[in-house]
């Protein structure tokens, strides 16, 4: 897995300052499911409100079941967040390809997500499953 590191602000807002990427911590506990395998669990999820996209929760590595996450080589660049990273999950014969990322190289606007992983909800099921 790639080291954490944080980079100057997110070039993309010199050319689109109305853009928003807005960070809520969330204490609601959200669980996220693969084929009946938890991999997630957390009360500690960053939600992202980002413009023109739905929420999305970005939840610690350290409440993430890694063992069934599989690192690939597909990069993405975002002008607001930074560089992400992918996981293919893989629960049983089950494979998810891409289907889980991470900023670890973020914007300052974003560190926060750093350390955290979403997952694509065309292929989890991603619920939040109390309300603090």
């Amino acid at each position: 897995m790639h080291g954490v590191a944080v980079m100057g602000p997110g070039p993309g807002y010199e050319k689109h300052p109305e853009h928003t990427v807005e960070l809520n911590r969330d204490h609601r506990r959200v669980r996220v499911m693969f084929h009946g395998e938890i991999l997630a669990d957390s009360s500690n999820v960053i939600m992202v409100h980002e413009a023109g996209y739905p929420p999305v929760a970005y939840i610690p590595r350290s409440d993430v079941r890694t063992e069934f996450l599989s690192e690939t080589s597909r990069e993405t660049h975002c002008p607001f967040k930074g560089y992400a990273s992918y996981w293919s999950i893989k629960v049983g014969g089950e494979t998810a390809e891409n289907a889980a990322w991470a900023y670890p190289r973020s914007y300052e606007e974003v560190t926060e997500l750093a350390d955290c992983i979403a997952f694509d909800k065309r292929f989890v099921d991603e619920d939040i499953v109390s309300e603090h």
